[in-house]
């Protein structure tokens, strides 16, 4: 598996979250949350926005904080990802911009 696979399983997961969060007919109880608000049209758009910028802010984070460019808890270091071969997924920089890519490219 590359970073950059390896990113997208990530944007992949992120974008299921959001879907759970912004469904009105899914059946989870943040869905369930979210219908309780009652909130209108335009706040429900408003709302819909803001958590996908969260999960983007999350999702993003997490994976800077193990490719070494970001802190995890006030710890900044690099981790070794490997995949079920035990192969290297990204050296040191190649999963922050494949993250980048990912949540924040075009």
């Amino acid at each position: 598996m590359t970073s950059d696979e390896f990113a997208e399983l990530w944007k992949m997961e992120k974008d299921s979250f959001l879907k759970c969060c912004v469904e009105a007919d899914d059946e989870s109880e943040l869905a369930s949350y979210v219908r309780a608000m009652n909130l209108s049209p335009d706040q429900k758009e408003r709302f819909d926005k803001a958590i996908d910028q969260l999960l983007t802010d999350v999702f993003y984070t997490l994976l800077l904080g193990l490719d070494g460019s970001a802190s995890i808890g006030g710890v900044q270091q690099p981790y070794k990802i490997l995949d079920e071969n035990d192969s290297l997924i990204s050296e040191c920089g190649d999963l922050e911009a494949a993250a980048y890519e990912k949540f924040h490219g075009a």
